[in-house]
């Protein structure tokens, strides 16, 4: 199996290490970069990886930065590190387009899993290539080309949205309930308070309302998300 190329983005020395010497035995070729300047240096460089992990807190620019710029151009997944019980920074970097987010200090098999998670969705969209488009009223699907269009306009999504949008589409009219989404998307059971899911869709929402006047996603309160069907469009 070939490894897998990640890029780690934070300041602490000490941290990158271990984490690299945690990380290499399981199939991982890992770069490391310890300031944010480098870190998007390398994430939009010709190199492709496969994870960015991305620290919040980082010098000459913080990670919220870094993502930013990074999304102008790149859709590499982005698991943000966040400090322990900061939500402000767990909703923002959803906002910005991180894919999942991590508090520290976490254990080590997290992580782990997180990143497999990840990884794995990536690795599975060849797979989307044998898949039909999914087309319901003014929004077309592509799992080929990984490419979404609103009202005839391409949206900029990230691999998370996207994922979440198509496990929409295609159980439209149904009821998909948040836990079915971040296990399939994420590929995670949603803990308590978890708010990942709500940031991934609210921001689905804006993109497709700014090339659309219908409601595409509805809410059904303490139980998940619904896709209107096609007739709800008309």
């Amino acid at each position: 199996m070939t490894d897998k190329h990640l890029l780690l983005i934070d300041d602490d020395d000490e941290f990158t290490q271990l984490l690299s010497q945690y990380l290499k035995p399981q199939g991982y070729t890992i770069d490391i970069a310890n300031d944010g300047e480098m870190g998007l240096a390398k994430a939009t460089s010709n190199t492709h990886y496969d994870l960015i992990l991305l620290d919040v807190m980082l010098p000459k620019l913080d990670g919220f930065e870094v993502l930013k710029k990074l999304r102008a151009s790149h859709l590499t997944p982005v698991l943000m590190l966040t400090a322990k019980g900061d939500d402000y920074d767990k909703i923002l970097g959803l906002e910005i387009g991180a894919d999942d987010y991590l508090a520290k200090p976490f254990n080590h098999r997290e992580l782990s899993a997180r990143i497999k998670a990840l990884v794995r969705r990536m690795a599975m969209l060849p797979s989307n290539s044998a898949q039909q488009n999914l087309k319901l009223g003014d929004v077309e699907l592509s799992p080929s080309t990984q490419q979404v269009h609103c009202g005839g306009q391409l949206l900029e999504l990230t691999g998370t949205e996207f994922a979440i949008l198509q496990l929409l589409m295609i159980n439209q009219g149904k009821l998909v309930s948040k836990q079915d989404i971040s296990e399939k998307v994420l590929g995670r059971k949603l803990a308590a308070f978890d708010r990942s899911i709500d940031m991934h869709v609210s921001n689905l929402r804006k993109k497709l309302a700014a090339h659309s006047p219908e409601e595409k996603i509805k809410t059904l309160r303490g139980a998940g998300y619904q896709y209107l069907s096609a007739a709800c469009l008309s």
